[in-house]
């Protein structure tokens, strides 16, 4: 079994504003972020991956991004998906969020 004790693990640092902590099995990740660096006045840049994704906003407000989709203003509780290979963003609204993804197959490019 794979546990993740918040207080055992330490955040790794991806870039200023943004941390992270994974868990994965073999097939499945999950991946907690949190943002302290908002809002932000423009998205992320437009990205894509092979990995199906599913997000959850456990706090803070963000714009969801989908190509052929209207954009969606999301908060606390708001939950998104992306398939496999579709162009997707976020914009932070709020001054901090936390998304808790999960990715399959694994991001790989994630892992040290």
């Amino acid at each position: 079994m794979a546990v993740l004790k918040f207080d055992d693990v330490p955040f790794e640092e991806v870039r200023p504003g943004l941390k992270r902590k994974i868990l994965h099995t073999n097939e499945l990740m999950t991946v907690l972020l949190d943002f302290s660096d908002g809002p932000w006045e423009h998205p992320d840049p437009v990205h894509s991956h092979m990995h199906e994704q599913t997000s959850y906003i456990a706090s803070g407000e963000v714009i969801f991004i989908c190509e052929g989709e209207e954009p969606q203003h999301l908060k606390q509780g708001d939950l998104f998906a992306v398939p496999s290979g579709i162009p997707h963003s976020i914009q932070l609204l709020s001054e901090k969020a936390r998304l808790i993804d999960s990715f399959t197959p694994l991001r790989n490019d994630f892992l040290k």
